[in-house]
């Protein structure tokens, strides 16, 4: 509740940098090694930390990565990251009932890795699902309240990439 409030009463822009897991993923193939990050944390917790809602650095691609290509452990890498990070929270993006894998999982895995992500500094979990479908984003929605997370719940859009643009509705002129 606290900390709910905290942003509905907060009079400035609150921003979340995606740098340490977007950027890394989608730029550099998630091959950023832990010891790197650690390099620049103190910089970036302080400098663009203190004005930021929250660092999004953990979660899907980042998880699988950090094990199978770096050969590091992405809690290992969590835990020095919140300690090198002490003053902005940590967000993550969690795949609803996927977790941070590529098929659905048990509900108690889920619940057990939000309870343990949580334990070790993720504070904002971002849950989603591929497809929309609500069941897999309420298995999350529940395991992170359960593990004394915040949960910010998400809807993935996109528009119609086939569609034909005679008789497509949301063009330009649109908006």
């Amino acid at each position: 509740i606290g900390f709910a409030k905290a942003v509905r009463d907060s009079k400035r822009l609150l921003i979340t940098d995606t740098t340490m897991r977007d950027a890394h993923q989608s730029l550099l193939a998630t091959r950023v090694r832990t010891k790197d990050i650690l390099a620049a944390a103190p910089y970036a917790s302080y400098a663009i930390g203190a004005e930021s809602y929250s660092f999004e650095n953990w979660g899907g691609a980042t998880f699988d990565v950090c094990m199978r290509f770096l050969y590091e452990s992405p809690w290992d890498r969590l835990v020095r990251m919140r300690e090198a990070m002490p003053n902005v929270p940590f967000q993550m993006l969690l795949r609803g009932a996927n977790g941070v894998g590529y098929t659905s999982y048990p509900d108690n895995a889920i619940f057990k890795f939000c309870q343990v992500a949580q334990k070790n500094g993720m504070d904002i979990f971002r849950i989603f699902d591929s497809v929309n479908y609500l069941e897999n984003l309420y298995l999350g929605i529940d395991a992170v309240g359960a593990a004394g997370g915040v949960v910010e719940a998400a809807i993935s859009y996109t528009g119609d990439v086939l569609r034909d643009e005679k008789h497509y509705k949301y063009n330009l002129d649109y908006y």
